[in-house]
């Protein structure tokens, strides 16, 4: 009997522009775009699945106990926070996730919300669509403060894989950087890239970039008393997690200036909730999560899924999150 392989929600890896392909070659494949997020839903989805793939749509222990053909579970995700990893350890289920698919991607999308913040290339490109170039006395203008980032401080808060490809990208435009990390990598120091405690970093950077996974200790790292801690008119970056930053907290920083700008590309509640307070701070740039999603690094996932699932059948799972 073939295998039965369902994905729960597919479309934003893939909204078209890849191959599910390689995937049908492992057995009779059921892709729905989404899953509603609710437990009966998600198990008319799962159905007699042996396998399935999930990418934010929720696996709890009240859904696992209620699909006993199910042993294994891929992520199409880092992350795997969705699953309740401990259940499905005790039902037998393997889950693996996708290591590394982003790094350059994400480090690539932190630098670009760092020129976006210190040129403000949309807002000019808007003034000058609108007229205001053909119209002025000068041969210049310019509405913000420009800032060159050679000589600056980034402090980057978590120095894992994408935290270290943001730090090159960072050392390249000049800048020196102050990491944090629970292991610290002694050879990756240089003069101008060295590990530090928190409370120097927030005091020392002139830019703080996210990068940390969600733990219970790094959840909410950036509130009010952290801010309180940090330069007047800092920049802080978030291209991890969401619920990292109180936004609450964040939104009072951005209103009295003590943060000059934010930019975030993840949000505590996503789909973003329409009474969010950042979206009324003129100086907070936001983006809909897609620091991850250019086509190469969504086929780096999407191959690295089969990989792991091919793993799987031939008794050599990698990539498990609950050995």
């Amino acid at each position: 009997m073939s295998l039965k392989l369902t994905v729960l929600d597919g479309y934003t890896l893939n909204p078209g522009d890849l191959s599910w392909d390689d995937l049908r070659t492992l057995g009779a494949l059921t892709i729905y775009d989404r899953t509603e997020y609710a437990n009966d839903k998600i198990l008319e989805a799962i159905g007699e699945a042996e396998v399935i793939f999930t990418n934010k749509t929720p696996l709890p222990k009240a859904v696992l106990q209620k699909a006993p053909n199910l042993k294994y579970i891929g992520l199409l995700a880092t992350g795997f926070n969705v699953v309740d990893v401990k259940a499905a350890r005790s039902l037998g289920i393997t889950v693996t996730n996708v290591p590394s698919y982003g790094t350059t991607a994400v480090a690539q999308m932190t630098m670009a919300l760092v020129l976006e913040l210190c040129h403000q290339i949309g807002a000019h490109n808007r003034a000058v669509k609108q007229g205001r170039w053909s119209e002025s006395k000068d041969f210049s203008f310019w509405d913000f403060p420009l800032i060159e980032l050679a000589g600056k401080t980034m402090g980057i808060i978590g120095f894992g894989r994408i935290g270290q490809a943001t730090g090159r990208l960072a050392n390249a435009f000049g800048m020196h950087v102050l990491a944090t990390a629970n292991r610290k990598r002694p050879e990756l120091e240089t003069p101008n890239c060295r590990y530090t405690d928190l409370n120097t970093l927030l005091a020392q950077s002139d830019i703080i970039s996210l990068h940390c996974p969600l733990t219970a200790e790094t959840e909410g790292i950036i509130n009010n008393a952290n801010i309180a801690k940090m330069k007047d008119g800092v920049m802080i970056i978030n291209t991890a997690r969401g619920p990292l930053i109180v936004e609450h907290d964040l939104k009072i920083g951005l209103s009295t200036g003590k943060v000059a700008w934010a930019a975030i590309d993840v949000v505590n509640q996503e789909p973003m909730s329409p009474d969010n307070v950042l979206l009324t701070a003129d100086n907070c740039l936001i983006t809909p999560h897609i620091a991850w999603a250019p086509k190469e690094s969504r086929t780096r996932l999407m191959n690295i899924a089969v990989g792991n699932l091919k793993a799987f059948l031939q008794g050599n799972p990698i990539n498990v999150v609950n050995p």
